[in-house]
């Protein structure tokens, strides 16, 4: 990777702020499945490659091209390589070019990985699990939960370009390893709570008694003395199987819930 030469800054607070927020409000600008989010990329780093590159109108319309080239990863970590992006192109200009390629080819995939981890499931189901269970039993604090959650992880969002402009490269070798690791420490965080709230959430009992000769089973005691909540338990856990086969998604999963929800209510064996 080339490496970064010493030159005179050209981008402002300003200018890093204002391309910040336009790649959070357009990041899936034009998003289609030919280059994915590249118009929303272009569309947020404009404001640069116009001061980083006037006075070059072909170095300028060539940069654009280069930017409007597939380009996909979590809408979140986009600022932070878009910042990366910034302070080489300042630094070395259209030499980088290439550099600003692989680096882009480089980091959308690994930083979709981390990125889709840590925001789309394990915020999104630790807040929004937390909400929904309050909303459940009438409590309005869940709604401010889940909007604060959110207004959290917006404003986190636009501090990223910033963040990669002013560490550069520096931000993914020396600091791999330290985002790896949190990485992992929040995924065990997200499924401790994962696991803690399935059996507040999911509430299924078995009304089912057998009765015979006199003999009277209560089928719910007798599974709560092998393991409380287990009906739950197994239920999120067949869900979670079945999202792992070919030909499901999260739509037909939910449907054959439904369908196995009413069947089994109806012969009185989940309640």
């Amino acid at each position: 990777m080339m490496v970064m030469s010493e030159s005179k800054k050209i981008l402002t607070e300003k200018d890093l702020n204002k391309m910040s927020w336009r790649f959070i409000l357009g990041s899936q600008l034009n998003w289609n499945y030919e280059r994915m989010m590249s118009s929303g990329y272009l569309f947020g780093i404009l404001p640069g490659l116009k001061k980083l590159y006037k006075g070059n109108p072909e170095e300028y319309k060539d940069m654009l091209h280069t930017h409007n080239q597939f380009f996909n990863t979590n809408a979140i970590f986009g600022n932070l390589i878009m910042g990366i992006d910034l302070a080489i192109e300042e630094a070395d200009g259209y030499k980088a070019k290439e550099t600003i390629v692989a680096l882009k080819t480089a980091l959308m995939g690994s930083f979709a990985g981390i990125g889709d981890s840590l925001f789309h499931v394990i915020w999104g189901t630790v807040f929004g699990s937390l909400a929904a269970t309050l909303a459940m039993d009438g409590s309005p604090i869940g709604i401010f939960i889940w909007a604060i959650a959110n207004l959290v992880l917006v404003f986190f969002q636009s501090r990223l370009l910033q963040l990669g402009y002013k560490q550069g490269v520096k931000l993914v070798t020396v600091m791999k390893d330290k985002l790896n690791a949190f990485t992992d420490a929040a995924l065990i965080l997200g499924i401790t709570v994962i696991g803690a709230l399935a059996p507040t959430i999911v509430r299924t009992t078995v009304p089912f008694v057998y009765k015979h000769n006199g003999v009277k089973l209560v089928i719910q005691d007798t599974l709560d003395t092998i393991l409380p909540n287990l009906v739950p338990v197994v239920l999120v856990g067949l869900a979670y199987w079945l999202l792992g086969r070919k030909k499901m998604n999260s739509t037909r999963v939910i449907v054959f819930f439904l369908i196995l929800s009413i069947v089994l209510y109806n012969l009185k064996i989940l309640g």
